[in-house]
């Protein structure tokens, strides 16, 4: 069976836990602590949701990937995300902790401004974060000071404490992603190499006359990587986004190009997959500093 069940709500997840929900908008779970069993089933959820697996209990479902969890992996779900896997009538006890806060909980937040800026909501499960056991610490101290503080009565506070707390749950984790892509250097330079590579074979092909202009999302599926982790580990590596490095590229292929002069600016501009010459022109002047025409007259 392929049956999706659908959590819109904190309160729709607690109940399919049979905990009791502390605030409508946040729980901060422990799943020790739930008595029950469980079927696989594939859940879709409104709200972001942060599980981390303790134990190692078989594989997942996420994104375009099956990954099986090991001990101290943290998993970062956004909104209208799908994750899990089918019913194989098999049973678990779930285990770990869970952290889910609905958007709405953001609203009119310093937080909610700038949760884009969290781009692991987006990596695909085989991108998880792996904490040592020093992080995974820290990481269970965020989890039950949140729950602590949701054992409160809500009051004018609660609010601005909780976000507050969820805020610096998600700086640890940008902090212990920063590691990762430093501790995964070797990967990670492989990985640069073959978007080279791959850069390079477009242009060599007639891709950009097919398709068009290379993009971010092009790269980051043929390297099997989503985009926002693929963006942010070339970031890490060249101190450039993966835009600007493709536009970089870009240029230096134009560069080649205008030095033919049987070749007019607008067909160096079609060749390299531009629809319009004009933003070939203005990318070019934005970068290079001068326009294609008057760099070929200079040069």
């Amino acid at each position: 069976m392929n049956d999706i069940m659908n959590f819109d709500t904190i309160h729709d997840y607690n109940t399919f836990l049979g905990i009791e929900t502390l605030h409508p908008l946040i729980s901060s779970i422990d799943f020790s602590e739930v008595k029950k069993e469980f079927h696989h089933i594939r859940k879709r959820y409104g709200f972001y949701f942060i599980f981390l697996k303790d134990v190692n209990c078989g594989d997942l479902i996420y994104g375009r990937h099956t990954y099986d969890y090991q001990e101290g992996t943290l998993v970062f779900i956004g909104p209208g995300q799908v994750a899990g896997k089918d019913d194989t009538g098999e049973t678990f006890n779930m285990q770990g902790w869970g952290l889910c806060f609905h958007p709405d909980l953001l609203r009119g937040t310093l937080l909610g401004q700038k949760m884009n800026e969290y781009t692991f909501f987006s990596y695909e499960s085989n991108e998880s974060l792996h904490m040592s056991e020093r992080e995974r610490q820290i990481i269970l101290n965020c989890f039950q000071e949140i729950r602590e503080e949701l054992t409160h009565s809500v009051d004018k506070h609660s609010k601005s404490i909780i976000t507050a707390n969820i805020e610096v749950f998600l700086n640890h984790c940008l902090r212990f992603y920063d590691r990762q892509f430093i501790t995964r250097e070797n990967v990670n330079k492989d990985t640069l190499s073959n978007f080279e590579r791959l850069l390079n074979n477009y242009f060599e092909s007639d891709k950009p006359q097919t398709i068009g202009l290379p993009s971010v999302k092009y790269f980051a599926e043929e390297l099997r990587l989503s985009a926002n982790y693929f963006g942010d580990l070339i970031k890490k590596e060249t101190g450039k986004s993966a835009q600007e490095y493709i536009q970089l590229k870009v240029i230096d292929k134009a560069k080649d190009k205008l030095y033919d002069a049987n070749r007019s600016v607008n067909e160096v501009a079609y060749e390299l997959g531009f629809k319009y010459p004009h933003h070939f022109s203005r990318m070019f002047k934005k970068i290079v500093g001068s326009s294609p025409t008057d760099y070929r007259l200079i040069n």
